[in-house]
């Protein structure tokens, strides 16, 4: 059940990715929300198969997500939205990763 939240990530942010091209035809939010979204996907493939370093891409694609989205965060309402809920991914995945190497 721990892969349902990258699943979840990945098509919010290949989804918000490909929106964001098709109102303003930014192939930056394109190829960045499609790429996170793989990203989010791979993981959730290898949490949900019980390979190697799931937890940790994950979480490390959440700080990319965060890190990237932060400082953008006034701009607007999908700044915000990518922030938290990359924010939430970064929580619950960094206590995955932090619980499994204690």
């Amino acid at each position: 059940m721990s892969e349902h939240p990258a699943f979840t990530m990945a098509a919010l942010t290949s989804i918000g990715g490909t929106i964001g091209f098709l109102k303003t035809r930014s192939v930056p939010s394109l190829v960045a929300g499609v790429g996170v979204g793989v990203v989010y996907a791979l993981a959730g493939t290898r949490i949900k198969s019980g390979q190697d370093y799931g937890y940790e891409l994950a979480a490390a694609n959440s700080l990319l997500l965060v890190g990237s989205s932060a400082p953008r965060f006034a701009k607007g309402p999908v700044p915000k939205g990518l922030t938290l809920i990359g924010t939430l991914a970064l929580a619950f995945y960094g206590k995955k990763v932090y619980d499994f190497r204690a």
